[in-house]
């Protein structure tokens, strides 16, 4: 596999320019519309700084937030996240309540020199989702150049991730997008072995083409999380309560078969006969699961030889917690790979955590940083891992050698 290579801001003449680009502010809000989790409108400070100081004469910021169906609905809007960025930058934001029209571009135009301008929720217009071609010809009038800077986005195809790309040029990734293809990238085409994949996670398929395109590549590939006891049921283990998606066991019985000792199962799991009953929770063998309990995490034995899976690998790829780790004692199988990531980290090994669910945990253990990269799409790191081309990164410009 090898990687394509996109243009980025070091291609980009920036200096009196209006800069629009597309960012990931899609954010969870409590019921008052104060922003819980800011960890995307941080990601995406580097490079509305970068295009400030290179002399940006303005930073057009787009977004959506949540599912508001093609029409305004005030629980969606943006306005708090203005507020949340205006904080989290340390100079104010201007909030244009419009995303296209003569309004937002006459707000483009006018502002002085150095202002950052965030425009309503993109989902307001019902050509967004739809890739309506004159929408995404609104929005291009909002810059004189694109920058794309939502990963997180860049496996739909709507007007302002796509579309608009093809009518604003240059199209460039910023500074977040760039990280994602480079670690990534790098993961699938060029990765230092011994090349290890955690895949955990609700269920296998989700993550089925995933572990399709991983097999041939890694040395190793542990999976946990309730996605294990599909392949518990293939092997004719009694999984209890557990959830088995059981269209799926003869897939899964095929791959524990062509797979051989590069995939790596759980040797015990943590069981209860409910998740509200986790202080009933205990260890049990694989081949012990009782008919009237389920299993909500591995077990320690299982996080002392995923451990030895991961002591000398070099790149480590992981998608999907290991159990339930929003309930304690669940957490374990999370935290010890976690863990045992940020230990590699340290060591010299390339950690990519693969957003969703298992940038959350490590998010909420303090151990973010101690990794080499936490991706910001959790759909989109996804396909990008299965080998899929994401439109949002198709439609940016080409680096030519």
């Amino acid at each position: 596999m090898t990687k394509r290579a996109v243009q980025d801001l070091t291609d980009a003449e920036l200096r009196g320019r209006r800069a629009l680009v597309r960012v990931d502010f899609n954010v969870p809000m409590d019921a008052t519309g104060h922003v819980t989790d800011d960890t995307r409108i941080r990601a995406a400070i580097p490079t509305i700084e970068l295009l400030l100081q290179r002399g940006a004469q303005v930073v057009v910021l787009l977004s959506h937030l949540g599912r508001p169906r093609g029409k305004p609905e005030s629980r969606y809007s943006l306005a708090p996240v203005a507020k949340r960025l205006a904080t989290l930058v340390g100079s104010p934001v201007r909030f244009v309540n419009a995303t296209v029209g003569d309004t937002a571009v006459a707000a483009t135009r006018d502002a002085p020199a150095g202002t950052i301008l965030l425009m309503e929720n993109t989902r307001f217009a019902a050509g967004e989702e739809t890739n309506d071609p004159a929408f995404a010809r609104q929005l291009a009038e909002l810059g004189d150049l694109y920058v794309d800077d939502a990963f997180g986005s860049a496996h739909r195809a709507h007007a302002s991730t796509e579309g608009v790309a093809h009518h604003l040029h240059p199209a460039v990734a910023g500074l977040l997008m760039q990280r994602e293809l480079e670690f990534l990238g790098d993961a699938l085409a060029n990765p230092r072995h011994p090349f290890v994949a955690v895949l955990g996670g609700a269920k296998i398929s989700g993550k089925i083409d995933v572990i399709e395109a991983l097999l041939p590549r890694v040395n190793k590939l542990l999976v946990g999380g309730a996605m294990a006891c599909t392949f518990f049921r293939a092997m004719g283990l009694e999984t209890g309560g557990s959830l088995v998606e059981e269209d799926r066991v003869e897939m899964a019985r095929e791959l524990v078969r062509r797979a051989g000792d590069t995939l790596v199962l759980p040797d015990d799991a943590m069981v209860a006969p409910s998740l509200s009953a986790a202080n009933a929770a205990h260890d049990v063998s694989r081949t012990r699961i009782p008919a009237t309990e389920a299993m909500f995490d591995v077990g320690p034995a299982t996080n002392v030889h995923f451990g030895h899976e991961l002591a000398g690998a070099m790149t480590i790829v992981w998608n999907g917690p290991m159990g339930v780790f929003e309930t304690p004692p669940f957490d374990a199988g999370t935290r010890a790979v976690a863990q045992t990531l940020a230990d590699a980290t340290a060591r010299g090994a390339t950690t990519i955590v693969g957003g969703g669910d298992s940038a959350a945990a490590v998010e909420a253990m303090g151990l973010a940083s101690s990794m080499t990269h936490v991706s910001t799409g959790g759909g989109a790191s996804l396909e990008f891992l299965e080998g899929k081309v994401l439109p949002g990164v198709a439609a940016l410009d080409d680096r030519h050698a």
